[in-house]
Protein backbone atom coordinates (compact mmCIF):
# COMPACT_ATOMS: atom_id res chain seq x y z
CA UNK A 1 0.00 0.00 0.00
CA UNK A 2 1.19 3.63 -1.30
CA UNK A 3 0.21 5.09 1.81
CA UNK A 4 2.46 3.59 4.05
CA UNK A 5 5.82 5.53 2.70
CA UNK A 6 4.84 8.44 3.91
CA UNK A 7 3.95 6.88 7.33
CA UNK A 8 7.13 9.24 9.07
CA UNK A 9 6.02 7.85 12.39
CA UNK A 10 7.59 4.30 13.34
CA UNK A 11 6.84 4.86 16.86
CA UNK A 12 3.21 5.56 16.20
CA UNK A 13 3.27 2.06 14.30
CA UNK A 14 5.01 0.55 16.84
CA UNK A 15 2.87 1.65 19.41
CA UNK A 16 -0.12 0.82 17.14
CA UNK A 17 1.13 -2.91 17.09
CA UNK A 18 2.38 -2.99 20.49
CA UNK A 19 -1.52 -2.57 21.18
CA UNK A 20 -2.53 -5.02 19.57
CA UNK A 21 -0.56 -7.81 22.12
CA UNK A 22 -1.90 -5.58 24.83
CA UNK A 23 -5.53 -6.10 23.84
CA UNK A 24 -5.16 -9.45 23.16
CA UNK A 25 -4.43 -9.06 19.16
CA UNK A 26 -5.26 -12.29 17.65
CA UNK A 27 -5.36 -12.03 13.60
CA UNK A 28 -7.88 -12.61 11.35
CA UNK A 29 -11.84 -11.44 11.30
CA UNK A 30 -12.67 -8.82 13.43
CA UNK A 31 -15.72 -10.39 14.54
CA UNK A 32 -17.91 -7.34 13.24
CA UNK A 33 -20.69 -9.18 12.18
CA UNK A 34 -24.44 -9.22 13.81
CA UNK A 35 -25.34 -11.77 15.98
CA UNK A 36 -27.42 -14.52 14.42
CA UNK A 37 -29.78 -14.02 17.62
CA UNK A 38 -29.01 -10.79 18.84
CA UNK A 39 -31.50 -7.59 18.06
CA UNK A 40 -28.68 -4.94 17.61
CA UNK A 41 -25.39 -4.69 16.25
CA UNK A 42 -22.81 -2.61 18.18
CA UNK A 43 -20.51 0.50 16.36
CA UNK A 44 -17.39 1.70 18.11
CA UNK A 45 -17.30 6.27 17.90
CA UNK A 46 -14.02 6.64 18.54
CA UNK A 47 -13.08 10.54 19.31
CA UNK A 48 -10.68 12.64 21.58
CA UNK A 49 -13.18 13.73 24.15
CA UNK A 50 -10.64 14.77 26.41
CA UNK A 51 -7.29 16.83 25.30
CA UNK A 52 -5.97 19.10 22.71
CA UNK A 53 -8.47 17.80 20.29
CA UNK A 54 -11.22 17.81 21.95
CA UNK A 55 -12.15 21.17 20.58
CA UNK A 56 -12.77 19.64 17.21
CA UNK A 57 -14.09 15.96 18.10
CA UNK A 58 -16.45 16.17 20.46
CA UNK A 59 -18.85 17.55 18.02
CA UNK A 60 -17.99 14.47 15.85
CA UNK A 61 -18.75 12.01 18.19
CA UNK A 62 -22.11 14.06 18.71
CA UNK A 63 -23.31 14.38 15.30
CA UNK A 64 -22.10 10.02 14.73
CA UNK A 65 -24.49 9.44 17.66
CA UNK A 66 -27.37 11.43 15.77
CA UNK A 67 -26.71 9.61 13.11
CA UNK A 68 -27.09 6.28 14.65
CA UNK A 69 -30.52 7.39 16.04
CA UNK A 70 -31.57 8.16 13.08
CA UNK A 71 -30.23 4.99 11.37
CA UNK A 72 -32.26 3.54 14.51
CA UNK A 73 -35.96 5.73 14.34
CA UNK A 74 -35.49 4.67 10.50
CA UNK A 75 -35.50 0.73 11.29
CA UNK A 76 -31.84 0.23 12.02
CA UNK A 77 -30.00 -1.56 9.81
CA UNK A 78 -31.21 -5.28 8.65
CA UNK A 79 -34.01 -4.79 11.17
CA UNK A 80 -31.27 -4.63 14.29
CA UNK A 81 -30.80 -1.70 16.20
CA UNK A 82 -27.56 0.17 16.32
CA UNK A 83 -25.88 -0.02 19.27
CA UNK A 84 -22.72 2.53 19.99
CA UNK A 85 -19.88 2.18 22.01
CA UNK A 86 -17.75 4.95 22.56
CA UNK A 87 -14.30 5.24 23.28
CA UNK A 88 -12.23 8.35 24.13
CA UNK A 89 -8.71 8.61 21.98
CA UNK A 90 -7.60 11.48 24.26
CA UNK A 91 -5.58 13.12 21.61
CA UNK A 92 -3.14 10.39 22.07
CA UNK A 93 -2.09 8.34 19.32
CA UNK A 94 -0.97 5.56 20.82
CA UNK A 95 -4.41 5.25 22.94
CA UNK A 96 -6.56 5.36 19.33
CA UNK A 97 -4.55 2.26 18.31
CA UNK A 98 -5.39 0.24 21.98
CA UNK A 99 -8.95 1.92 21.79
CA UNK A 100 -9.95 0.37 18.38
CA UNK A 101 -8.37 -2.89 18.98
CA UNK A 102 -10.77 -2.87 22.15
CA UNK A 103 -13.40 -2.01 19.98
CA UNK A 104 -12.89 -4.81 17.22
CA UNK A 105 -11.84 -7.72 19.93
CA UNK A 106 -13.53 -7.08 22.89
CA UNK A 107 -16.70 -4.93 22.06
CA UNK A 108 -16.94 -6.57 18.78
CA UNK A 109 -18.10 -3.71 16.57
CA UNK A 110 -19.54 -4.16 13.17
CA UNK A 111 -17.63 -0.80 12.27
CA UNK A 112 -15.89 2.18 13.56
CA UNK A 113 -16.49 6.03 13.21
CA UNK A 114 -13.37 7.54 14.09
CA UNK A 115 -10.05 9.76 14.13
CA UNK A 116 -9.48 13.22 13.64
CA UNK A 117 -5.32 14.00 13.19
CA UNK A 118 -3.26 12.40 10.54
CA UNK A 119 -1.54 10.65 13.60
CA UNK A 120 -4.21 9.00 14.70
CA UNK A 121 -5.48 7.44 11.72
CA UNK A 122 -1.64 6.64 10.72
CA UNK A 123 -1.55 4.55 14.46
CA UNK A 124 -5.27 3.04 13.80
CA UNK A 125 -4.52 1.49 10.32
CA UNK A 126 -2.57 -1.04 10.82
CA UNK A 127 -5.16 -1.91 13.86
CA UNK A 128 -7.82 -2.30 11.23
CA UNK A 129 -5.85 -4.18 8.50
CA UNK A 130 -4.49 -6.67 10.86
CA UNK A 131 -7.95 -7.62 12.30
CA UNK A 132 -9.79 -7.37 8.65
CA UNK A 133 -12.28 -4.50 10.24
CA UNK A 134 -13.50 -1.22 8.89
CA UNK A 135 -13.04 2.08 10.05
CA UNK A 136 -14.51 5.43 8.81
CA UNK A 137 -12.15 8.26 8.81
CA UNK A 138 -14.15 11.74 8.98
CA UNK A 139 -11.96 14.35 8.56
CA UNK A 140 -10.16 16.01 5.63
CA UNK A 141 -6.32 14.66 5.13
CA UNK A 142 -3.21 14.84 3.58
CA UNK A 143 -3.75 12.40 0.81
CA UNK A 144 -1.00 9.95 -0.34
CA UNK A 145 -2.59 6.67 1.36
CA UNK A 146 -5.61 3.99 0.91
CA UNK A 147 -6.32 0.85 2.58
CA UNK A 148 -8.93 -1.45 1.94
CA UNK A 149 -10.16 -1.42 5.48
CA UNK A 150 -10.57 1.97 5.86
CA UNK A 151 -13.42 4.43 3.80
CA UNK A 152 -12.55 8.35 3.54
CA UNK A 153 -15.45 10.48 4.10
CA UNK A 154 -13.58 13.97 4.24
CA UNK A 155 -11.62 15.42 1.57
CA UNK A 156 -8.77 14.11 0.27
CA UNK A 157 -5.90 16.62 -1.14
CA UNK A 158 -7.23 17.12 -5.12
CA UNK A 159 -10.67 17.94 -3.03
CA UNK A 160 -9.71 20.69 -0.25
CA UNK A 161 -6.14 21.55 -0.39
CA UNK A 162 -5.53 22.41 -4.55
CA UNK A 163 -8.91 23.82 -4.74
CA UNK A 164 -7.89 25.98 -2.46
CA UNK A 165 -4.37 26.95 -3.42
CA UNK A 166 -6.10 27.44 -7.10
CA UNK A 167 -8.03 30.23 -5.28
CA UNK A 168 -5.41 31.56 -4.36
CA UNK A 169 -3.57 31.76 -7.47
CA UNK A 170 -6.91 32.89 -8.71
CA UNK A 171 -6.43 36.05 -6.30
CA UNK A 172 -3.08 36.85 -7.30
CA UNK A 173 -1.71 35.43 -4.22
CA UNK A 174 1.80 34.37 -5.19
CA UNK A 175 3.86 34.46 -1.72
CA UNK A 176 2.60 31.98 0.72
CA UNK A 177 3.67 31.37 4.29
CA UNK A 178 3.05 28.47 5.37
CA UNK A 179 2.18 27.38 9.35
CA UNK A 180 0.92 23.84 10.62
CA UNK A 181 1.47 21.64 13.84
CA UNK A 182 3.89 19.07 13.86
CA UNK A 183 2.53 15.99 12.62
CA UNK A 184 1.95 14.13 9.44
CA UNK A 185 -0.95 16.12 7.79
CA UNK A 186 0.97 19.62 7.74
CA UNK A 187 3.91 18.41 6.53
CA UNK A 188 2.67 16.29 4.11
CA UNK A 189 0.09 18.92 2.86
CA UNK A 190 3.24 21.13 2.81
CA UNK A 191 4.99 18.80 0.49
CA UNK A 192 2.02 18.92 -1.69
CA UNK A 193 1.78 22.56 -1.64
CA UNK A 194 5.56 23.50 -2.30
CA UNK A 195 5.14 21.27 -5.46
CA UNK A 196 2.07 23.06 -6.77
CA UNK A 197 3.41 26.69 -6.08
CA UNK A 198 6.99 25.18 -7.52
CA UNK A 199 4.51 24.38 -10.64
CA UNK A 200 2.55 27.39 -10.56
CA UNK A 201 5.05 30.56 -10.56
CA UNK A 202 4.52 30.80 -6.37
CA UNK A 203 7.33 31.38 -3.89
CA UNK A 204 7.23 30.04 -0.20
CA UNK A 205 7.66 32.80 2.30
CA UNK A 206 8.62 30.61 4.92
CA UNK A 207 7.31 27.26 6.47
CA UNK A 208 6.93 26.83 10.65
CA UNK A 209 5.57 23.70 12.27
CA UNK A 210 4.84 24.09 16.08
CA UNK A 211 3.25 20.93 18.49
CA UNK A 212 0.03 20.29 18.64
CA UNK A 213 -1.18 22.72 22.28
CA UNK A 214 1.23 25.50 21.67
CA UNK A 215 -0.53 28.24 22.72
CA UNK A 216 2.70 30.54 22.09
CA UNK A 217 2.89 32.36 18.77
CA UNK A 218 4.45 35.80 18.82
CA UNK A 219 7.78 35.03 17.95
CA UNK A 220 5.98 33.57 14.85
CA UNK A 221 4.00 35.96 14.10
CA UNK A 222 6.92 38.36 13.73
CA UNK A 223 8.35 35.76 11.33
CA UNK A 224 5.49 35.88 9.32
CA UNK A 225 5.16 39.82 9.27
CA UNK A 226 8.88 40.39 8.74
CA UNK A 227 8.52 37.88 5.56
CA UNK A 228 5.19 39.88 4.23
CA UNK A 229 3.67 37.28 2.57
CA UNK A 230 0.49 37.35 0.19
CA UNK A 231 -1.50 34.70 2.10
CA UNK A 232 -0.65 32.42 4.93
CA UNK A 233 -1.46 28.70 4.28
CA UNK A 234 -2.38 27.56 7.94
CA UNK A 235 -2.61 23.49 8.67
CA UNK A 236 -2.48 24.30 12.20
CA UNK A 237 -4.72 21.68 14.21
CA UNK A 238 -6.88 21.79 17.51
CA UNK A 239 -7.01 24.41 20.02
CA UNK A 240 -3.72 26.02 18.86
CA UNK A 241 -5.69 28.18 16.28
CA UNK A 242 -7.00 30.03 19.04
CA UNK A 243 -4.08 31.29 20.09
CA UNK A 244 -2.48 31.89 16.58
CA UNK A 245 -5.29 34.21 15.57
CA UNK A 246 -5.47 36.11 18.42
CA UNK A 247 -1.79 37.02 18.32
CA UNK A 248 -2.11 37.77 14.65
CA UNK A 249 -4.24 39.96 15.44
CA UNK A 250 -2.87 41.67 18.39
CA UNK A 251 0.33 42.51 15.76
CA UNK A 252 -1.87 44.36 13.48
CA UNK A 253 -2.55 41.97 10.56
CA UNK A 254 -6.00 41.71 9.23
CA UNK A 255 -7.68 39.58 6.47
CA UNK A 256 -7.21 42.10 3.91
CA UNK A 257 -3.31 42.72 4.66
CA UNK A 258 -2.85 39.04 5.41
CA UNK A 259 -5.48 36.65 4.75
CA UNK A 260 -4.99 33.14 5.89
CA UNK A 261 -6.33 30.04 4.32
CA UNK A 262 -6.81 27.20 7.07
CA UNK A 263 -7.93 23.89 6.29
CA UNK A 264 -8.36 22.43 9.74
CA UNK A 265 -10.93 25.37 11.22
CA UNK A 266 -14.50 25.37 10.44
CA UNK A 267 -17.44 26.29 12.47
CA UNK A 268 -16.99 24.85 15.76
CA UNK A 269 -13.54 26.29 15.63
CA UNK A 270 -14.42 29.52 15.06
CA UNK A 271 -16.44 29.48 18.13
CA UNK A 272 -13.63 28.90 20.49
CA UNK A 273 -11.06 31.58 18.33
CA UNK A 274 -13.89 34.09 18.15
CA UNK A 275 -15.87 35.01 15.54
CA UNK A 276 -14.27 38.85 15.78
CA UNK A 277 -10.23 37.16 15.93
CA UNK A 278 -11.07 35.40 12.31
CA UNK A 279 -13.59 37.41 10.49
CA UNK A 280 -12.62 37.60 7.23
CA UNK A 281 -10.09 35.03 6.90
CA UNK A 282 -10.78 32.04 4.41
CA UNK A 283 -11.48 28.25 4.93
CA UNK A 284 -11.68 25.48 2.25
CA UNK A 285 -14.04 22.54 3.53
CA UNK A 286 -16.74 20.71 1.26
CA UNK A 287 -19.41 21.75 3.56
CA UNK A 288 -20.88 24.31 5.54
CA UNK A 289 -23.95 25.22 7.87
CA UNK A 290 -24.92 27.41 5.42
CA UNK A 291 -24.85 25.35 2.30
CA UNK A 292 -28.26 25.22 0.91
CA UNK A 293 -30.67 22.68 0.37
CA UNK A 294 -33.60 21.01 2.36
CA UNK A 295 -31.49 18.39 3.34
CA UNK A 296 -29.36 20.57 4.85
CA UNK A 297 -31.93 22.55 6.60
CA UNK A 298 -33.06 19.34 7.92
CA UNK A 299 -29.84 18.10 9.46
CA UNK A 300 -28.83 21.91 10.87
CA UNK A 301 -32.64 21.59 12.63
CA UNK A 302 -32.19 18.10 14.15
CA UNK A 303 -28.47 19.01 15.25
CA UNK A 304 -29.55 22.41 17.28
CA UNK A 305 -32.74 20.62 18.52
CA UNK A 306 -30.81 17.82 19.89
CA UNK A 307 -27.74 19.85 21.19
CA UNK A 308 -28.60 22.84 21.75
CA UNK A 309 -29.81 25.85 19.86
CA UNK A 310 -26.32 28.02 20.49
CA UNK A 311 -24.67 24.90 18.47
CA UNK A 312 -23.12 24.80 14.91
CA UNK A 313 -22.50 22.30 12.58
CA UNK A 314 -19.75 21.61 10.93
CA UNK A 315 -17.59 19.83 7.28
CA UNK A 316 -16.05 17.13 9.66
CA UNK A 317 -18.85 16.30 11.83
CA UNK A 318 -21.08 16.33 8.37
CA UNK A 319 -18.53 13.97 7.38
CA UNK A 320 -19.36 11.93 10.47
CA UNK A 321 -22.69 11.76 10.12
CA UNK A 322 -22.55 10.91 6.46
CA UNK A 323 -20.04 8.29 8.02
CA UNK A 324 -22.86 6.41 9.20
CA UNK A 325 -25.37 6.66 6.67
CA UNK A 326 -23.35 5.25 4.08
CA UNK A 327 -21.86 2.65 6.31
CA UNK A 328 -25.75 1.79 6.84
CA UNK A 329 -26.66 2.16 3.22
CA UNK A 330 -23.37 -0.49 2.28
CA UNK A 331 -24.78 -2.80 4.77
CA UNK A 332 -28.35 -2.69 3.70
CA UNK A 333 -27.09 -3.25 -0.15
CA UNK A 334 -24.84 -6.37 1.33
CA UNK A 335 -27.37 -7.93 3.65
CA UNK A 336 -24.20 -8.40 5.98
CA UNK A 337 -21.97 -6.56 8.22
CA UNK A 338 -19.17 -8.53 7.09
CA UNK A 339 -16.72 -6.23 6.52
CA UNK A 340 -15.78 -7.90 3.56
CA UNK A 341 -19.62 -8.14 2.48
CA UNK A 342 -19.79 -3.88 2.92
CA UNK A 343 -16.65 -3.20 1.28
CA UNK A 344 -18.06 -5.46 -1.98
CA UNK A 345 -21.30 -3.74 -1.73
CA UNK A 346 -20.11 0.19 -0.95
CA UNK A 347 -18.69 1.12 -4.47
CA UNK A 348 -20.94 3.04 -6.45
CA UNK A 349 -23.36 3.74 -3.30
CA UNK A 350 -24.28 7.55 -3.57
CA UNK A 351 -26.57 9.56 -0.79
CA UNK A 352 -28.51 13.09 -0.84
CA UNK A 353 -26.92 14.21 1.86
CA UNK A 354 -26.47 17.97 4.09
CA UNK A 355 -23.39 18.73 1.70
CA UNK A 356 -24.79 17.41 -1.19
CA UNK A 357 -24.62 14.36 -3.62
CA UNK A 358 -21.82 11.72 -2.18
CA UNK A 359 -20.60 9.03 -3.72
CA UNK A 360 -18.64 6.20 -2.50
CA UNK A 361 -15.52 5.35 -5.08
CA UNK A 362 -15.00 1.88 -5.06
CA UNK A 363 -11.74 1.92 -6.14
CA UNK A 364 -10.09 3.87 -3.44
CA UNK A 365 -12.74 4.47 -0.63
CA UNK A 366 -12.55 8.15 -0.74
CA UNK A 367 -15.83 10.16 -1.62
CA UNK A 368 -16.53 12.37 -4.89
CA UNK A 369 -17.39 15.50 -3.30
CA UNK A 370 -18.23 18.76 -3.73
CA UNK A 371 -15.27 21.19 -2.81
CA UNK A 372 -15.87 24.77 -1.42
CA UNK A 373 -14.17 28.10 -0.42
CA UNK A 374 -15.61 30.17 2.32
CA UNK A 375 -14.77 33.30 4.10
CA UNK A 376 -15.46 33.68 8.08
CA UNK A 377 -18.02 35.99 9.40
CA UNK A 378 -18.44 38.58 11.92
CA UNK A 379 -21.45 36.18 13.38
CA UNK A 380 -19.02 33.27 13.03
CA UNK A 381 -20.92 31.37 10.01
CA UNK A 382 -19.36 31.53 7.00
CA UNK A 383 -20.21 32.40 3.51
CA UNK A 384 -19.06 30.42 0.63
CA UNK A 385 -17.35 32.22 -2.21
CA UNK A 386 -16.31 29.40 -4.63
CA UNK A 387 -17.33 25.97 -5.27
CA UNK A 388 -16.38 23.24 -7.78
CA UNK A 389 -19.95 23.09 -9.62
CA UNK A 390 -20.06 19.43 -9.32
CA UNK A 391 -18.44 16.57 -7.14
CA UNK A 392 -14.56 15.91 -7.53
CA UNK A 393 -13.59 12.37 -8.22
CA UNK A 394 -11.08 11.52 -5.36
CA UNK A 395 -7.79 11.03 -6.93
CA UNK A 396 -5.47 10.81 -3.02
CA UNK A 397 -2.40 9.92 -4.86
CA UNK A 398 -2.80 13.34 -7.04
CA UNK A 399 -1.67 11.32 -10.30
CA UNK A 400 -3.54 13.22 -12.67
CA UNK A 401 -1.22 16.30 -11.86
CA UNK A 402 2.25 16.16 -13.51
CA UNK A 403 3.42 18.11 -11.17
CA UNK A 404 2.54 15.98 -8.00
CA UNK A 405 5.06 13.32 -9.66
CA UNK A 406 7.27 11.61 -7.28
CA UNK A 407 5.64 12.97 -3.87
CA UNK A 408 3.43 9.72 -3.41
Amino acid sequence: MHGRTLLGLGSLATAALLALTACGGETGAGGGTASPDGDTVKVGVLHSLSGTMAISEVTVKNAELMAIEEVNAAGGVLGKKLEPVVEDGASDWPTFAEKAQKLIRRDKVAAVFGGWTSASRKAMLPVFERNKALLWYPVQYEGLESSPYIYYTGATTNQQIVPALDYLKEQGKKKLFLVGSDYVFPRTANKVIKAYAAANGMTIAGEEYTPLGSTEYGTLVNKITQAKPDAVFNTLNGDSNVAFFKQLKSAGATSSSLPTMSVSIAEEEVKGIGADNIAGHLVAWNYYMTTPGKTNEAFVKAFKAKYGADKVTSDPMEAGYNAVKLWAAAVEKAGSTDPEAVKKAAGGISLDLPEGKVTIDGANHHMHKTARIGVVQPDGTIKETWNSGEPIAPDPYLKSYPWAAGLS
